[in-house]
């Protein structure tokens, strides 16, 4: 019997190493029965391309710099040619400059400030439209979250980012919603992943995390949010858009420390 899965192709961005939350997303995809697709860029390509070829079966590494339109565009036409359509896009995409993070909101300038932007909230729109003419009535477009509804140690212009892309999804939503391409996020507890390990101060929300969260929470295992976003790439949601699902062990519906 074939998985949630079966028979759909999905473009999976942003997997690094096997930290990255999207290579558990890439993995579990795989295992319920997709077709996918990688996406990198740059020095991080081969990086990429290295954790690829521990899948089986290896998925292509397309190039796709989220902030170039040429990219996006050149990734449609080859997802197009070499599967017709695509039924669903993982958005794991997000960057900051240092000087916008661990501290320095107040100081950060509007060129960094405008690059945590177009990186991490913009980019859901440009690659979603980008891919849209090319995704079937049912399709799923599912991006990765942090809770942006409180300011955090630390996160500095992410969080405001995170905000952004939290209102993009929501437009998104109601935008392709006429096409039937549904549009969520998954705003996860905090991971330690390569990205994660570059944010100076990320740690202090990282270790106060199991005692908030009802359920607890392992920092160092992606698996329920990769569950959950491959929940949301299936058929199981077919009315559900714009929606943020929490994967944090109910910390983000605490008001204090329940331990």
């Amino acid at each position: 019997m074939g998985g949630i899965l079966q028979g759909k192709k999905v473009l999976v961005t942003g997997v690094l190493d096997r930290r990255s939350i999207a290579y558990t997303v890439a993995r579990i995809a795989q295992e319920q029965g997709a077709e996918i697709a990688l996406s990198s860029f740059g020095r991080a390509a081969s990086l990429t391309r290295r954790t690829a070829r521990r899948m089986d079966p290896e998925p292509p590494v397309l190039e796709l710099d989220a902030n170039k339109p040429e990219d996006i565009e050149n990734v449609a036409r080859e997802l197009g040619e070499c599967w017709g359509e695509v039924d669903g896009v993982v958005h794991a995409i997000a960057f900051a400059p240092e000087d916008a993070l661990g501290g320095n909101f107040l100081n950060a300038g509007w060129p960094s400030v405008a690059t945590a932007l177009q990186t991490s909230a913009y980019s859901l729109k440009a690659i979603a439209a980008g891919l849209a003419g090319i995704m079937p009535e049912g399709s799923s477009v599912v991006g990765l979250d942090f809770d942006a509804s409180v300011a955090w140690p630390a996160y500095d212009w992410m969080g405001v980012a995170k905000a952004a892309l939290e209102s993009t999804a929501r437009y998104l939503a109601r935008d392709l919603g006429e096409r039937g391409i549904r549009v969520n996020l998954v705003s996860a507890g905090p991971l330690k992943t390569l990205a994660a390990s570059g944010i100076s101060g990320f740690s202090e929300i990282e270790g106060v995390w199991d005692k908030r969260a009802p359920l607890g929470w392992k920092a160092n295992d992606p698996e329920p949010v990769g569950r959950a976003v491959v929940s949301l790439l299936s058929d199981w949601w077919p009315a559900t858009t714009g929606e943020i699902v929490h994967v944090d062990g109910g910390y983000h519906a605490m008001g204090t420390d329940i331990r």
